[in-house]
């Protein structure tokens, strides 16, 4: 359970790179280690991997408190919810929690002149799972937005002319790239077969995910280009990533969505830089 409680939570700890976007921010977010608000302290949503968090007399959590393999102490003031995976959240005498109170393995302790403004309850298999597709949409929709902004800022010229290309030859694109999309692994698995090839297999296999990341970011940047052809680059690869990320949330639908976003963003990067050689 503990195992499985830190997976899920590391999912959501992947947002971190966000914080870079939101200066005022004063969430604590920590992989390992404890997190203590102080008395006359107040502080944002507290996110845990692996730790304890403690709420003193007087400090407050203005947000939820989410420890994955921890205990969470409250003295003072929630103003969210608290929810505990794999440990135990324990309410002092004077605590108040304005949310719920929501654990999956320990039963939380409330003392007597604790408050909780919400439910005590425990979180069932299905939320569990539920909570790590949400992880998952975030870390994904993160990780693509950190990518493609660093990309656009160093290689602004080469994303103009990737989309281009995509533009002009949409068909073309599309067909490399359904092609590349099923060579690559493959390709990677053929050659491990052989012991000059090995390197060239691994080498293959480990670039697989990251080439099909940055396929997607560029589909992003190429959709946008078609809605706003003469705005800011990172502005048009916003509005494609909000296009996809949504999709991506369609039941039934995400999945046919990446797929085609990363075959067309694949497409589209190979047909660039057959043109450029060209």
């Amino acid at each position: 359970m503990k195992r499985i409680a830190v997976i899920a939570l590391l999912l959501f700890c992947w947002i971190l790179p966000a914080s870079a976007f939101a200066a005022e921010s004063n969430e604590r977010i920590v992989l390992v280690g404890p997190v203590v608000v102080g008395a006359n302290e107040t502080t944002d949503d507290v996110i845990v991997a692996d730790g304890d968090v403690t709420v003193r007399v007087r400090g407050t959590v203005d947000g939820d408190i989410v420890v994955a393999d921890g205990d969470a102490t409250i003295r003072g003031r929630v103003t969210g919810n608290v929810v505990t995976l794999a440990g135990r959240a324990i309410l002092a005498r004077g605590a108040r929690v304005e949310g719920d109170v929501v654990y999956a393995d320990k039963d939380p302790r409330v003392a007597s002149g604790a408050r909780v403004g919400g439910d005590v309850k425990k979180l069932e298999a299905g939320d569990i799972g539920t909570a790590v597709r949400i992880g998952v949409w975030i870390a994904v929709t993160v990780s693509m937005l950190v990518l493609g902004i660093l990309l656009l800022l160093l290689f602004p010229k080469a994303a103009d002319a990737v989309a281009r290309a995509a533009q002009a030859r949409t068909l073309r694109a599309a067909l490399v790239g359904l092609l590349a999309f099923f060579v690559i692994p493959v390709l990677g698995f053929v050659v491990l077969f052989t012991v000059v090839g090995i390197p060239l297999g691994v080498g293959l296999l480990l670039v697989w995910l990251p080439i099909y990341g940055l396929a997607y970011t560029t589909s992003a940047f190429v959709i946008g280009r078609l809605i706003s052809a003469k705005g800011a680059r990172i502005l048009a690869f916003l509005i494609g990533l909000v296009i996809l990320r949504l999709l991506a949330l369609v039941p039934f639908a995400g999945e046919l969505v990446w797929f085609l976003a990363t075959v067309f963003g694949l497409g589209a990067l190979l047909t660039a830089a057959l043109r450029a050689r060209s």
